[in-house]
């Protein structure tokens, strides 16, 4: 049985492109498929191809017409789900495979892919379960039911058994399958900071609940983290790539885990540069922690320091404050670990936020901040509360960087402000 896993082109849409000329707002950053190479090492007894459109966007036609696969599997997050659904047509065009759609979007609104050309929609992580689904599909089992597999039944609403995850859905036996992007390697560059960059994770899920985020819907909710050896072996496997990005939603979730891996790290020899995800209140709770991943290597952290007031930390449900946010940025700076900081600008900030935002990134010499417009994702809390305010539902343009909300400012005007403020911040970024 042949299996092709599809990591979708670059996809999504932008406002002030296509109506106001400003391109400067569109970021694009082609890294490893790590959610592919992980679910292809699961089936590591099958004939298995990955396809990486984002690395070589006009190569589908080709690997279909040579590999014919029986089952293809598609993920994608919300801005590129209309572009699975043109894929999966695609494919069944072509060959005729079996296809199943999985990653944040289907595990946030598998709804959406109920549709003719999908066949199966993977809720959740997918190691454990696409491989039972592989499984079943290769014996010619009908009426499959698989906890976190959902099989479509357009015009009928989806019906599933949600899976409890466990660690047992990790499978930390099997490693990632990175020997199958050998080919489009050289394409996982990140030109702007001029890295070579690789992926491992360490961890799935967040023991957090902000309202704008949709990663809970990878473990409903739940936080579960791999065990040392099996990150250790997948970080040895990248060999002499440089940097590795720890591609967790919070490397820190678990302090005891962190405090473990970290000493691994450094008990294996292991000489790389990371970069990781980190909560600023565990910053400044355990400045300890971040001196000992300092190191063993960690270069830069990505703190998700969304708004600089406690009003509108509150209103995202960040359980955090304004305060610790900056008492962080000092202690990493004291360190000397570089700050990846994410903002978010609500639709309805007026000259003066966008000011304020900027002085502040200014003043707390953030190194790289990262700034993104408040979208209410398909699936999250903030959907559900601003449902009644959307005026675009296109997924085309739920890249993080368009507003889908009506704006306070002028429409030009609040992108021209958002184009300045993401101008002013790059200028001079480095790692």
């Amino acid at each position: 049985m042949k299996i092709l896993l599809v990591n979708p082109p670059n996809s999504g849409k932008s406002i002030p492109e296509e109506k106001y000329g400003i391109d400067s707002i569109k970021q694009i950053f082609r890294g490893e498929p790590l959610a592919l190479e992980v679910l292809a090492g699961n089936l590591h007894d099958f004939e298995v191809k990955i396809v990486d459109l984002k690395a070589a966007p006009d190569s589908l036609s080709q690997v279909l017409k040579e590999f014919r696969p029986d089952i293809a599997g598609i993920t994608g997050v919300t801005c590129e789900a209309n572009s699975v659904l043109k894929l999966a047509v695609e494919i069944k065009e072509s060959c005729g495979a079996q296809v199943v759609v999985g990653g944040i979007h289907a595990s946030n609104d598998p709804e959406f892919y109920n549709q003719p050309q999908i066949d199966y929609v993977v809720i959740g992580l997918g190691k454990a379960s696409f491989r039972e689904l592989v499984i079943a599909l290769r014996e010619g089992q009908k009426n499959i039911c698989i906890n976190g597999i959902a099989a479509t039944s357009p015009g009928r609403s989806l019906q599933y058994t949600p899976r409890q995850f466990t660690i047992s859905d990790l499978a930390n036996d099997i490693p990632p399958a990175y020997h199958l992007v050998e080919q489009y390697r050289s394409s996982y560059y990140l030109s702007s900071l001029q890295l070579d960059m690789g992926f491992v994770v360490t961890a799935f899920g967040c023991p957090f609940n902000c309202s704008f985020c949709c990663i809970s819907g990878l473990t409903d909710g739940r936080y579960l983290t791999h065990n040392t050896d099996a990150v250790i072996r997948d970080i040895k496997m990248l060999g002499d790539i440089p940097v590795v990005r720890l591609l967790d939603a919070n490397t820190f979730g678990d302090l005891e885990h962190a405090r473990r891996l970290c000493t691994a790290i450094q008990d294996a020899g292991i000489k790389k540069h990371f970069l990781a995800d980190v909560r600023s209140d565990t910053v400044v709770k355990h400045p300890d922690v971040m001196r000992q991943w300092k190191d063993a290597g960690l270069r830069a952290v990505i703190i998700g320091f969304e708004e600089i007031s406690d009003e509108g930390l509150k209103k995202m449900n960040k359980a955090n404050l304004a305060a610790i946010n900056t008492e962080a940025i000092s202690i990493l700076h004291d360190i000397g670990i570089t700050i990846i900081g994410d903002f978010i600008v609500s639709p309805d900030y007026n000259k003066a936020d966008f000011d304020r935002l900027g002085h502040y990134i200014t003043e707390k010499s953030v190194d790289l901040p990262m700034i993104t417009v408040m979208t209410p994702l398909p699936g999250t809390k903030l959907h559900d509360e601003m449902r009644h305010e959307i005026i675009i539902d296109d997924l085309d343009y739920y890249t993080l960087t368009n507003a889908v909300v009506p704006t306070q400012l002028p429409e030009k005007v609040f992108y021209q402000k958002y184009a300045t403020l993401l101008r002013e911040g790059h200028s001079g970024a480095k790692l």
